[in-house]
């Protein structure tokens, strides 16, 4: 059987490259290519729609118009993350593979949470990511065995959700008058977020906060 795969990443290069040297694969088929997450849902929707199931209310095409979606981290208008919660929310039948160049540990646990049941890094060898692809349609998990291991050691993201709002804020460049009226909150309250975060974060100011909890992949 022919593994149905969608490919989302914001690098057209990139995008093709993977596409291109999975479908090289004697098994696997690339249908679909996408530039965002918001983008690879249109596409998932799209190719429900143009199905060429007898029946176009069919339940089992409707929720996996793909076997897998491969899906980066990093992308414009709707990141790998949210995409991953969107797609096996609207689409379980899809599983996810996130392939990203940012191998943080953060990332991977909160790709986990999301739905996500692979998870590896671009550098790796095509063999690998077509094995992964294979393992996470029969329904396994496909994760990088040292990143797997360094997440163990880190732990999960001490911020809790409105402070990584507030430091993703802050990552834009944002006041505290204007991420209090972007996120609703008082200035007060916006203030609070920081301080805790930066407590948290061991960090001397709200930008060095949001730096290092990039660089740990909890935003």
């Amino acid at each position: 059987m022919t593994i149905r795969v969608l490919v989302a990443d914001d690098q057209a290069m990139i995008r093709g490259a993977l596409a291109g040297l999975l479908d090289l694969e004697h098994d696997i088929e690339v249908v679909a290519q996408a530039a965002d997450g918001a983008q690879a849902i249109e596409e998932l929707a799209r190719l429900v729609g143009s199905s060429g199931s007898s029946d176009p209310s069919d339940p089992a095409r409707a929720s996996a118009p793909v076997d897998v979606a491969i899906i980066d981290v990093e992308m414009p208008h709707m990141d790998g993350i949210t995409a991953t919660q969107a797609i096996r929310s609207r689409f379980p039948g899809v599983r996810v593979l996130i392939v990203t160049t940012f191998g943080r540990p953060g990332y991977l646990q909160r790709a986990l949470d999301a739905g996500a049941t692979g998870f590896m890094v671009k550098d790796a060898p095509v063999e690998t990511l077509a094995d992964g692809v294979r393992t996470v349609a029969a329904g396994g998990r496909a994760i990088d065995q040292s990143l797997a291991l360094e997440a163990l050691s880190t732990g999960s993201s001490p911020l809790t959700e409105r402070e990584a709002d507030v430091l993703r804020e802050v990552e834009g460049g944002g006041t505290i008058a204007d991420i209090a009226r972007s996120l609703g909150l008082s200035q007060g309250t916006v203030r609070n977020h920081v301080s805790s975060s930066m407590l948290k974060m061991d960090a001397r100011t709200r930008a060095e906060a949001a730096s290092l909890a990039r660089a740990a992949g909890w935003l």
